[in-house]
């Protein structure tokens, strides 16, 4: 029998969503909790739930599901902005947390929230999913194993659709989100540091509104959310990363595209499709040798959510740091250090200049 754990969602929208389909999949997570202040996305989490709905209780927030005793840990999925309001009281109950990404939306509210991590006797855990598609976890593995080399150049393209609709629609405006760099883009920003093994020293991008959402008013304000951009981030090591963001490319093949070049060969990670296109330096008129693998991943983890199956192994690692099993792979810190090179890029943007991290205080 394997040890059962209580579980808690603040926040029921569609993210929300996926994490119930995959506690389903994850032997010993029952959902226990839920909480939202409106009420149809508590009806959402509800009809996910279908028949495991039964017995689980509903609050308006996060504070009374906190008190109710009902839950050992908490998946925070609640608007940006709200995180460090959220979780207060997780925190005061000592409860463990996965939370969403990104951290926060300001770097004074994420450095408070490692502040509140470090001194807490349970597991946080800031929930980075593209850290684990497989085919993204066999990429990384390769490129620390030495396959292409020495890594010298690290490229990542993310292509797809526009933000989608919100409750009140918070995300269209930074204030609600932190920017479009630190929204969306702070899973490439952890993944840039987790390929990388090296902190950021510098920032410039290059990013505008220029398609999505310009005929758009929301009580006669027009967003103000980056929707395409190039970001160069320069590593403590040498190590040189880029961005490619387009948010009006839907009818892409391959929503991301990853590629390390090392000083012996080049590896590409494609997702959806899941290859592997590993391409060794051959010498100049030489024929090319390129190896082409696809990782599977099992048809129902694919189906319990929209990140390649990386929400479901993400839960199995965070369920065991909740047993006490394993670690925390992926800290409030490196939720913090993620929204900071997000915050970097979009001043770069705005600025029109490069941005150095110790500006930051990094």
């Amino acid at each position: 029998m394997v040890e059962q754990v209580r579980y808690g969602l603040v926040g029921t929208g569609m993210m929300a969503a996926e994490h119930i389909n995959n506690l389903a999949l994850t032997p010993g997570a029952i959902v226990t909790a839920i909480a939202d202040p409106a009420e149809t996305s508590l009806d959402w989490a509800r009809m996910t739930l279908g028949e495991r709905a039964h017995g689980v209780q509903s609050f308006a927030d996060g504070a009374e599901l906190a008190k109710s005793g009902l839950v050992d840990a908490v998946i925070v999925a609640s608007p940006n902005f709200t995180h460090r309001s959220v979780l207060e009281p997780l925190f005061d109950a000592e409860l463990a947390i996965l939370c969403e990404k990104p951290l926060a939306t300001t770097l004074d509210d994420a450095r408070w929230i490692v502040e509140q991590a470090d001194k807490s006797s349970r597991p946080f855990w800031t929930a980075m999913e593209y850290r684990y598609m497989p085919p993204a976890v066999e990429f990384v593995a390769q490129v620390h194993g030495g396959r292409i080399g020495k890594l010298r150049m690290l490229t990542l393209r993310e292509h797809r659709f526009p933000f989608l609709p919100k409750v009140g629609d918070w995300n269209r405006f930074n204030r609600n989100t932190g920017g479009t760099m630190v929204e969306k883009c702070c899973h490439f920003f952890d993944l840039m540091r987790l390929v990388v093994q090296s902190e950021a020293v510098r920032v410039y991008c290059s990013g505008a509104m220029d398609v999505n959402h310009r005929d758009e008013r929301y009580d006669g304000e027009t967003p103000d959310i980056i929707d395409n951009s190039f970001t160069t981030v320069d590593f403590a090591n040498g190590v040189r990363a880029m961005l490619d963001l387009s948010m009006f490319a839907d009818g892409a093949e391959n929503q991301e595209e990853i590629t390390a070049v090392g000083d012996k060969a080049r590896l590409d990670v494609l997702i959806p499709e899941g290859a592997l296109v590993f391409s060794p330096r051959m010498g100049y008129h030489r024929p090319k040798n390129v190896e082409r693998r696809v990782v599977a991943v099992d048809q129902t983890i694919l189906d319990a959510g929209h990140h390649h199956g990386s929400t479901f192994y993400q839960h199995q690692k965070f369920i065991a740091a909740v047993r006490g099993e394993g670690p925390v792979e992926v800290t409030a810190r490196d939720g913090l250090l993620a929204v900071a090179i997000g915050t970097a890029a979009e001043i770069s943007a705005r600025e029109h200049r490069v941005v150095e991290m110790a500006e930051l205080g990094f």
